[in-house]
């Protein structure tokens, strides 16, 4: 598998609750306009959060979906305002947060 290029590498899988990551949210973000130039900036400044586990260009409304952690309320209340609110060709921004993980990290179904 690793010669046909069906593996991309290997991680160590790190327990975010044991390293102060407690605090979970999707975050879901409309776009004032699609323009190439707009989409760039705003996935490259996406692309420079550390908090953003992962970012999801969708078809339609929202635009994207992002996976945000953090160590509590206020420290994502403060990555909210200061980073994602300020992120390029952002229009809106609305947050859940995540009760419990059901599924994560699951294997490709092979």
């Amino acid at each position: 598998m690793e010669r046909s290029g069906a593996i991309s590498g290997y991680h160590a899988h790190l327990d975010a609750d044991a390293l102060g990551l407690t605090f979970e949210a999707l975050v879901f973000v409309t776009m004032r306009g699609g323009d190439r130039a707009t989409v760039d900036a705003f996935e490259q400044a996406v692309a420079a959060i550390p908090h953003v586990r992962e970012a999801q260009r969708l078809f339609g409304e929202p635009d994207y979906l992002l996976r945000v952690i953090t160590a509590d309320l206020p420290a994502f209340q403060k990555l909210y305002d200061e980073r994602l609110a300020t992120l390029p060709g952002v229009q809106r921004i609305s947050s859940t947060l995540v009760m419990k993980s059901v599924v994560e990290n699951r294997p490709l179904p092979l």
